[in-house]
């Protein structure tokens, strides 16, 4: 019941903060700014030191709050999703597909988004019961390939991450995505501790989600 709670939670809301950030205070920082701008799912990724801490802090501090959903980024293995996992990550996401995290998520019944490019590799995923496909690297093909995907794929739910901004957000979502993963174009104001903007790009996000279903 949980997992299925965690997937309507990052999918009604529509957009995955992907945070990457040169300290843990930073990560932090970020996290709250994309929350208060509305964004529901925070992704923590293991490029961060410290990332399995982050996750704990970060899960603490919104444990209370039922829309925030704290999850784990670049997981590249069983092992690690199992660290994250256990600092109280509720979701996994991967740049690639690992059968073995796939297995130990579901174990665990944590949702778990890989890396995915070609159609072989989504139906793998799939196989191995797998939600939510993370379409990586977005910008290799752009909105228009969801459309080519979906129609021998039509059960899959993909969720596009790089090259996702607020001109091209709302065409991802038209053509069939259930979510968007946000990283750089979301969080770079960060290098210059302009959070407040941070926040101010949360919202447009999220309201150009919304408005893109409602179209």
């Amino acid at each position: 019941m949980k997992k299925q709670q965690v997937l309507r939670k990052l999918t009604d809301c529509g957009v995955v903060a992907v945070v990457r950030a040169e300290s843990e205070e930073e990560a932090l920082k970020i996290s709250e700014a994309c929350v208060e701008g509305g964004i529901n799912g925070i992704e923590i990724t293991f490029t961060v030191q410290g990332a399995d801490k982050i996750i704990s802090e970060l899960a603490a501090v919104y444990k209370n709050n039922s829309d925030v959903v704290i999850g784990a980024g670049t997981v590249l293995d069983a092992v690690t999703a199992r660290i994250a996992i256990l600092a109280g990550a509720e979701f996994v996401v991967s740049p690639c597909f690992d059968k073995d995290t796939a297995e130990l998520c579901n174990l665990y019944q944590i949702p778990y988004m890989p890396g995915c490019m070609t159609i072989t590799e989504m139906k793998e995923a799939l196989k191995s019961g797998v939600d939510i496909v993370k379409l990586f690297p977005g910008n290799t093909y752009g909105p228009d390939w969801v459309k080519g995907v979906k129609a021998p794929l039509p059960q899959v739910n993909i969720m596009p991450t790089g090259g996702v901004d607020l001109d091209n957000v709302d065409q991802w979502i038209k053509n069939g995505c259930v979510a968007v993963g946000v990283g750089g174009s979301l969080v770079a104001h960060a290098k210059t501790g302009e959070f407040e903007k941070i926040t101010e790009d949360a919202r447009k996000f999220v309201g150009k989600v919304q408005k893109a279903r409602e179209a």
